[in-house]
Order: C-alpha cells, then structure tokens, then sequence
C-alpha cells in the first residue's frame, strides 16, 4: 500500500508540474503532448541526478534532463510522435523504454525502477489533470485517503480511467517484414534455416501493460514439393509475469535421387512437424541476485511421434562495482531465450526492433534430427556453465567455463551419390548437403573476452579459449555407413582465437559486422551455446551488412537492405574418406544470403 502511495504522489507532482498554466499554456497543451517520469531505486528510495535522455523515433538525441530530488523528470510541448528514453545513474544497470507515444493533450508517464542487475520502466498514459495510475489498487488507496479524495472529483471532462484504456485498445503497434534469398548450393546448417523465404513480426500493445507478438515464416526450401511454413505467437505482461510463446511448423524436405527413406521417390519423405509451448522469466531474489529461468513443452512428428522438454536457468549475482558472477545450466536444446542480443549485433543502436527479430529468429530453429537405424534421433544436450564478467567504462570483460554432454549430434556431411550408406543421411533443409548422426561426446572449455566501444559507432572485440572437438582417427580406410563414422570419431581438445569488430558508418547508416575465428581445422568444434557471456566465435570469416534505404514518399517506417556471409574462406570442412568419392564432414557450411526488411 505504501508503494501505491509513494507512485500516487509521484505522479501527481509529474502531472501539476507538466499541466500548470505557466509551463504550458492551454492552446500548446491541445497540440503537444509531455513526457514525465519518476525514478526510484527497487526500495523504493527516489533518485537525484539521474541522467534522463530523450531520443526521437530516428534514435537522435533531442534533449536531456536531471532528476529533482524527488526523483522526477519531464520534457515539455513534444510533438506528437514515439519517442525513446534512456536512464543512467552511478551504481545501477542503465534503463531504457522505446516506442512511448506522444499524442495531443496526453502526458506519458514513467515508472524507473533502477537495480544493480536488471532495472525495469512501466508506461501509463494519462491527460493532463488525470492523475495517476488509476488501476484497481491505486483507486483503492485513493479512496482510502480523505486527503486525496477530491482528486477522484478533478477530471476535466467526467470521463472513468476505464473508458481512456479502451479508447487506447490497442498502440505501440510495430512491424517487420523481410523478403530474402540466397544461394542453394551452398546454404545448409544443422540448427538451423535462415528463413524460408519471407518472414514477418508485427508487436502490440493491448490494454496498457499486455504485449502481443505474431510472427511467421513461409516459402520453399530448395529441392521441395510443397510449401513449408512457421507461425509463433508470445504474450507477455509489461514489467510482470513470464513471457508464453506457442510455435507451430511444418517443413518439407527436398527429395534427391538416390537420397530418401523409402526408395528415392517424391513422396517418400513425411513432413516434419513440430509444436513448442515456452516461457521464460525473470525474478529479483535480492537486489543483486536475478533468477533467469523457463523451459518448454515439445512435440515432434517425424517417422514416428516424439514428445521432449527443455529446460534452462541462470543465477547472477552482482558483486558490486560494475562486476557479476553467472551459474547457468541447461537440458535439452540451447536456450535462445538467455540471449539478450543476437549474433552480430553489437554496435546496431536499434533495440526497439530487437524483440522482433529475436521472434524471426526463433522461426529459424528447428530441432536438430538424423538418422540412426533408420529412426530420427533427436539431439540433447546438457551444459553447465560458471562465468564472471567485469565492465570498466566502455570495456567489457567475460570468462566462461563449461562442462557440455551431447547425444546423437547432428552434423552436415557432403557424399556424393552412392558413397555413403543412403540410410544413414538425412537431406538437408536448405542445401544439397545432408545431415548425419555422429553420434555422443562429452567435452569441458572455456573462454575468456574483452569488448572495447571506440564511442558509440564502433565496437572492437577479442576471444580465446579451449574446447573440446572431434577429429578422424588415422585409418586409411574408407567411411561408408553411420556406424562407421562414429567408430572413427575421436575425441580432441584444441585452441581457437577469434576477433570481431562492428561499425556504423556515418551519414550513409550503413551498419558492418565482421568477425573471424582461427583453430586447427584438422577437427571438427561443434558449436557451444554460451550461457553466460554474449560471445558466439562463428567458423572462419564472416560479414554482415546492414544498409538504410531511402523510403518512398509517404511510406510510413524505413527499408533496409541486409546481406550476409558465413563461412566465406569454406573453412573446417574435414575429409572423412579417401578415394575417388570424398566425403567431406562440415563444420560450417559457407553460405551467402540478401534481403530486404520493411520496418515500421
């Protein structure tokens, strides 16, 4: 109750402050609109001197503001447009709030919670002399309060708090198409397609605090009869509660001569379909210990019907002076949901879309399948991982170690037709590549980081580190079944060291990602799902290209054109036979892929 109270007179103080006759004069106040605030520590103790500032939908900075000392803050006579703000103060985890609308005559309020781990704002729009959040609770302590019962009596134009939210059904509504390609020789992964062709995100807001998410991914896989598809759905309460996501997909796989379950012919291979129930939350146990954790419910039809689960969780602890210490494990398959960015992203500066591209993203996982005895096997996998990580200013410092236990790994292997036992090779999604089961290992690694931000338009970064691999014993031989070809795999441990660099390049926008990884590729390193810092060393070199286009007049939100380059020097690709006929066991297959992405 005394939370309720503590907001109520907080908002109250915005709302005077933002709405009185001297600072905005009644004709302004119809056709601008104000952003007000009040910060606070998670104790509930407001903030002075925190540094507030206001961008504009071009992510440009438009004016800054200190907090008073009773943790408030506003700008005035904004035109009405989405704006973003960003909240850092001395000793907490910086906040930031995207896609706050401004309309005429409304005031925007904002609720800072700042922690040492993870802070959090809550929005509510409200009109000038409105008062606050008038949800259930606060009207209750309202009503309690013969001190503030003539507010209940104050509205302007006799309208209830609850005819304003259904006025607002629905807003901060934003969207994402991409429209894509590549080339098909030489696209194919184990984990993963990029897309099918064409995938969307459009995002919600319903009823102030409820977000609604629905994304999609339909088109052909190369060598396909029909049409395959993904949708996802994910719901989530702004500041409370888990985020619940239900995907459904359905993939064909392309058929190829002399390369199917039953005989070669067009019909012979089913339709993998797949249905995934998820949530994942977080949970401050203290202020500076925070609980990741979720999982999910799964389903399979393939050759037969499988039903798993997946389950992850991550402790962090801040030990204080701009340093954590990280405990994670996970069963199953890697948790996308423990990534905060994506693979090269660092340096983007576009985080209002980052939940929608994370939603695409989780289209393009499909669960990792092969053949073992003509039955699909499933890959799982169980990791254990312990990380420290230590910023000082614009350096950021990771070390990570992990214990991984795999069965029936899934790996992309190159035959040529007749070479390899055509029961034991799954047709790859989205190559002419095929996938094979080589079978379990065990392996421990580690990793060590630094992340340096030369200001705000480009970013430089280091790796090294150890890791467990599999290499081919020395038999001259050749490999020609499944059973084979685990029998030879051994394995290793080797060393790898990556570099990276992200830049954005002024006035023409053009975002560069661009990293390369060196090991022995006399083996073969899986890849490792970090739980603990934001490092993923991809095979060899590649390059990602983000670049604004100029939009047509009148056209609402902006184009991107975006090109891609994964393993581009073909390398870790591993003989496995000697002869006529190589068979070759890949890593990373190289793959080329462009688009264009509509973004509104």
């Amino acid at each position: 109750m005394q939370t309720g109270r503590t907001k109520l007179a907080a908002s109250l103080i915005a709302v005077l402050a933002l709405s009185a006759p001297v600072a905005l004069p009644a004709p302004a106040s119809k056709l601008s609109g104000s952003i007000a605030g009040y910060v606070r520590s998670v104790s509930g103790v407001p903030q002075m001197g925190a540094t507030v500032l206001l961008f504009n939908r071009s992510e440009r900075l438009i004016q800054q503001a200190l907090t008073n000392e009773r943790g408030i803050f506003g700008f005035e006579a904004l035109k009405p447009d989405t704006y973003s703000v960003r909240i850092t103060l001395a000793s907490f985890m910086p906040a930031a709030k995207h896609s706050i609308l401004v309309q005429p005559g409304m005031q925007s309020l904002l609720y800072v919670d700042l922690a040492s781990v993870l802070s959090s704002i809550e929005l509510v729009y409200a009109t000038p002399g409105q008062g606050a959040l008038m949800s259930d609770d606060w009207k209750w302590t309202l009503k309690g309060s013969a001190a503030t019962r003539a507010v209940l009596r104050a509205l302007p134009d006799g309208s209830t708090p609850e005819e304003s939210q259904r006025a607002g059904l629905f807003s901060e509504t934003r969207g994402l198409l991409n429209v894509s390609a590549g080339d098909p020789g030489s696209l194919g992964s184990t984990s993963a397609q990029a897309d099918l062709g064409t995938a969307f995100a459009v995002a919600t807001s319903f009823l102030g605090r409820n977000q609604l998410q629905v994304s999609g991914n339909v088109g052909y896989n190369q060598g396909e009869t029909m049409s395959s598809a993904g949708f996802r759905t994910s719901y989530s309460r702004d500041g409370a509660g888990p985020e619940i996501a239900m995907t459904v997909q359905q993939v064909y796989l392309p058929t190829r001569p002399g390369l199917s379950l039953y005989g070669g012919a067009p019909e012979g291979i089913p339709a993998m379909r797949s249905m995934s129930l998820t949530m994942h939350d977080s949970l401050a146990l203290t202020d500076k210990l925070r609980l990741d954790y979720g999982g999910s419910l799964d389903s399979l039809s393939f050759l037969g019907d499988l039903g798993y689960s997946n389950k992850f969780a991550r402790l962090t602890y801040s030990l204080g002076n701009n340093s954590w210490l990280k405990v994670a494990f996970s069963s199953g398959a890697p948790p996308e949901e423990l990534m905060s960015s994506g693979r090269g992203s660092e340096g983007d500066g576009r985080s209002g879309d980052t939940a929608l591209a994370q939603d695409v993203a989780a289209l393009s996982q499909l669960p990792r399948i092969a053949l073992l005895n003509g039955h699909a096997a499933l890959e799982r996998s169980q990791n254990i991982e312990v990380g420290y990580e230590k910023r000082l200013s614009a350096t950021t410092f990771n070390v990570s170690v992990y214990r991984e236990d795999v069965s029936n790994a899934a790996m992309t292997m190159v035959a040529p037709d007749g070479a390899f036992a055509a029961a034991d090779l799954l047709p790859d999604i989205s190559s002419r590549s095929s996938i094979v089961d080589a079978g379990s290992y065990q392996r421990t690694g580690f990793a060590a980081s630094v992340a340096q931000a030369l200001g705000d338009k480009v970013i430089i970064g280091t790796s090294f580190g150890r890791g467990g691999a599999l290499a081919m014993d020395d038999r001259a031989s050749a490999v020609t079944t499944g059973d084979e070809l685990r029998s030879r795999l051994q394995g290793t441990q080797r060393f790898w060291a990556s570099a990276r660099a992200s830049a954005r390049i002024p006035v023409a926008g053009t975002l560069i990602n661009a990293s390369y990884e060196w090991m022995n590729y006399n083996a073969i390193m899986p890849d490792h799902f970090y739980l603990t810092q934001n490092n993923y060393p991809e095979t060899g070199l590649n390059v990602q290209l983000r670049q604004p286009l100029p939009a047509f007049p009148g056209m609402p939100g902006r184009l991107e054109a975006t090109a891609e380059l994964s393993n581009g020097l073909a390398q870790g690709y591993l003989p496995v036979s000697q002869g006529v006929q190589q068979v070759l066991l890949i890593q990373t297959p190289r793959s080329l892929r462009g688009g264009l992405s509509f973004i509104f």
